[in-house]
């Protein structure tokens, strides 16, 4: 993880899509042990409050589980929940935005896939 705060989003929040995106990109597999929360802490200056916050939210979103006393694991499943669910947000809030600009832009699908707008100049 590598720390890039901004100001418009509570810290924890941003550093629970951190964990998100590793669990994403397979940095993070089932049974993985996450940092810790002390770790974490001290590697990026963090109140550990903070970081217990952001973990919480993925224990309670059952991605991960504490086991008491040696840490938080990436639960079994977990990818595949987490996947299917940023498939769904997409879809549901993300890709109706993208194709209205489409449309106002007046792009086609070959525009799209050829990766070079209509009229423009290589």
């Amino acid at each position: 993880m590598t720390p890039g705060w901004n100001e418009h989003t509570p810290i924890y929040r941003q550093l629970k899509e951190k964990v998100l995106e590793m669990m994403l990109d397979g940095d993070l597999k089932a049974g993985d042990a996450l940092p810790s929360v002390r770790q974490v802490a001290a590697d990026y200056q963090l109140n550990p409050i903070t970081v217990s916050k952001a973990y919480q939210e993925l224990v309670d979103d059952n991605l991960v589980e504490k086991r008491r006393g040696i840490g938080m694991y990436m639960t079994e499943g977990a990818s595949e929940k987490l996947l299917a669910s940023e498939r769904e947000r997409f879809v549901r809030e993300e890709w109706p935005a993208m194709v209205e600009r489409i449309r106002r832009l007046g792009l086609s699908v070959d525009d799209l896939l050829s990766g070079s707008a209509p009229g423009a100049q290589s």
